[in-house]
């Protein structure tokens, strides 16, 4: 059966490139030779969404009081400045360069779910999955 060559619509009498097989404004077949049934329609297959990987970074971290050792959740923008601790008041500065604050848990809000993640820093720079949504997260050190 030969393709369509182009030409005005049978129907509508609107020109149409060659190799259609349907009119584009009324939709009627162009070649006569076609039957509506001969026509397959191909199957929608939907396609696999993409997940989405979202760069994240760090928001604080949990800190030990060095007076009675409970442990704190403080903010990153608090390095450098004094905190206190709220079950025994101590006051005491947050020094980035302690050892012991660069081996300290970070914690940081899922974008895809908003549930707070705790994860320590080895997993900085790794690809990670959320443990409430399986959301993809990438944790970056903060400052790129």
């Amino acid at each position: 059966m030969p393709a369509w060559p182009g030409g005005p619509c049978l129907e509508c009498g609107v020109d149409m490139p060659p190799n259609m097989i349907h009119c584009r404004e009324c939709r009627a077949l162009l070649n006569p030779e076609l039957e509506r049934d001969s026509v397959e329609v191909p199957v929608f297959v939907p396609l696999q969404e993409l997940d989405a990987m979202v760069e994240i970074e760090p928001i604080g971290m949990f800190v030990g009081c060095p007076k009675c050792s409970q442990e704190l959740k403080i903010n990153k923008k608090y390095l450098g400045q004094r905190v206190q601790c709220k079950f025994c008041t101590a006051d005491f500065r947050l020094d980035p360069t302690l050892p012991t604050l660069a081996q300290a848990d970070v914690y940081s809000k899922c974008p895809h779910c908003e549930q707070e993640l705790r994860f320590a820093r080895k997993y900085i720079g790794i690809r990670v999955a959320c443990r409430f949504c399986a959301g993809k997260i990438n944790i970056v050190e903060g400052g790129r």
